[in-house]
């Protein structure tokens, strides 16, 4: 108790309440402790902490806000296990011995403030401050993510025309790597040739170190030639393919195109009373030119 002080109960209301709390249990030289598992002890300190605003708030001076601090911790520790007439009887038997800490008004609010909560849920206090209670607690970590910041609602999309706009831009994704695919395809192509080729012309100088004959060349040339069309056989092959299946991913991106939801609203394209056929005003203005000749 020695570091319950006026100037350390003023810091504890001059706080915010976690802070304060945890300010007042230093001032009360308490040992730190787990609020969820060791319930009895949080409410036991919450309670010192409100007793501790009821005083400053009936302007009671700081060195009697620290007296009522000490009073009501004596008090929920002597009458720990008490009938409620004896707990009436001590709460009597303290007033009178703090009678001359207090200003009259003052220990009459005190007596007022206990009457009304302490006694009158006297049982409630002493369920939970005064008897072992066998506590079952899980204790569960989630972590809670929050939803992302939505769009300003006049970027918004209908839902049927924001389905149609994925559906196109996917066809458009697939064509696209369709046209990458035959891109790939002629490089390798291009590198198997030559790989092939060099191949084929490395096998002439082990065969021979003189001049080729006739009939050699044109067997290599023949060669060489069946290398290159075989390479262009396959990218032919392979472009007709991807040609056939961009042409089937244009007709899907027509026929979604011609099948396209109406966007909604529908824009308004003029003001009511503005949509007269020029042929009625033509007719308007004829009649009134006949009646001026008349």
């Amino acid at each position: 108790m020695a570091l319950l002080t006026p100037q350390g109960v003023k810091k504890v209301f001059q706080s915010q309440k976690p802070e304060g709390r945890e300010h007042l249990r230093r001032l009360l030289n308490w040992e730190e402790f787990d609020e969820l598992r060791d319930s009895r002890r949080s409410i036991l300190l919450d309670t010192l902490y409100e007793s501790l605003l009821f005083a400053v708030g009936k302007g009671f001076p700081w060195v009697e806000v620290a007296k009522v601090v000490e009073f009501t911790e004596k008090l929920l520790k002597e009458t720990k296990g008490c009938s409620i007439t004896e707990a009436v009887t001590i709460l009597g038997n303290k007033l009178r011995d703090y009678q001359g800490q207090f200003k009259t008004t003052h220990l009459l609010a005190l007596c007022d403030y206990f009457h009304n909560t302490f006694i009158r849920h006297y049982k409630l206090y002493q369920y939970v401050l005064g008897q072992d209670q066998e506590v079952n607690l899980t204790i569960t970590h989630l972590d809670v993510c929050a939803p992302p910041q939505p769009l300003p609602l006049a970027e918004g999309v209908d839902r049927d025309l924001w389905k149609h706009e994925q559906q196109v831009a996917e066809l458009s994704l697939a064509e696209a790597q369709k046209r990458i695919d035959v891109m790939l395809l002629k490089e390798t192509l291009q590198l198997e040739q030559e790989r092939m080729l060099q191949a084929k012309f490395s096998e002439v100088p082990a065969q021979r170190s003189g001049a080729l004959k006739r009939e050699e060349l044109e067997n290599l040339v023949n060669e060489a030639i069946h290398i290159q069309i075989e390479c262009l056989k396959k990218l032919l092959q392979y472009e007709i393919q991807i040609t056939f299946d961009i042409l089937d991913l244009k007709f899907q991106k027509k026929i979604l195109n011609l099948n396209a939801p109406v966007p909604f609203p529908l824009p308004v394209t003029g003001q009511p009373g503005q949509d007269e056929s020029p042929k009625f005003n033509k007719a308007n203005k004829g009649k009134k030119a006949k009646a001026k000749k008349k």
